[in-house]
């Protein structure tokens, strides 16, 4: 969710999803002369107080997931309605074929990316800030994958939230060290599917969007105490 230090009235046509009072933004300003939608991440420290103080009225909000990898990226779009409900609009995986080079995997990436965010219309976008790869090559390409959904977010004029998996975990299964099917059921479950989200990288993401709405949620309420 965008937050602007003025007060915001949404005139889109869809039902009003947030009406935000003012933020308190402690994070250093962007360097003058970047873009408007340079993306400058908002990093969270899972459910523990953040370096960004918001004070808002929380109608709704919805949030791009995504779980970066090499050969599978996950995706989630998931909403919490103003009857703090969560549904699902989509989820799913970008499949990347092996052996197709590595500047067409990420350009498939990026496009993809682009064309989920311009359909669903999500306001933020979710992603891990931190991951494990067995060898310095594997690490490497996970970070253009992750790289270029970040830049697929900034085109599209989205601020990019990062969480530790910890903190994904914690937020979603209630510990920190639970396993892709413990993740995957309990998403299962909050989301109301039908069906566990396939594949794991899916619901991986869609843990990650969770996890967004649930720590704007806990920093809004306790915004909200303080004053």
């Amino acid at each position: 969710m965008l937050l602007r230090p003025e007060l915001i009235e949404c005139t889109d046509p869809d039902p009003v999803r947030h009406v935000c009072g003012e933020a308190d933004l402690r994070a250093e300003p962007p360097p003058s002369g970047a873009r408007k939608n340079s993306v400058h991440p908002i990093i969270f420290s899972g459910l523990e107080r953040s370096d960004i103080k918001i004070r808002c009225t929380l109608l709704s909000m919805r949030v791009l997931g995504i779980d970066c990898g090499s050969e599978y990226t996950g995706y989630g779009v998931v909403e919490e309605t103003a009857e703090r409900k969560l549904v699902c609009h989509v989820n799913g995986a970008i499949k990347l074929k092996s052996g197709t080079p590595m500047a067409a995997k990420l350009e498939k990436i990026f496009a993809d990316l682009t064309a989920i965010i311009a359909k669903h219309q999500p306001e933020v976008m979710a992603i891990e800030d931190v991951f494990y790869a067995v060898n310095v090559k594997s690490a490497l390409k996970l970070g253009q994958v992750r790289g270029v959904a970040m830049l697929a977010a900034s085109s599209s004029g989205l601020q990019v939230a990062e969480y530790s998996p910890l903190s994904i975990k914690s937020a979603v299964v209630g510990y920190g060290r639970a396993d892709k099917i413990q993740v995957q059921q309990m998403v299962t479950r909050l989301l109301n599917l039908a069906a566990p989200p396939q594949p794991t990288d899916a619901s991986d993401a869609l843990a990650i969007a969770i996890c967004h709405i649930h720590t704007a949620a806990t920093n809004s309420r306790y915004a909200a105490v303080s004053r």
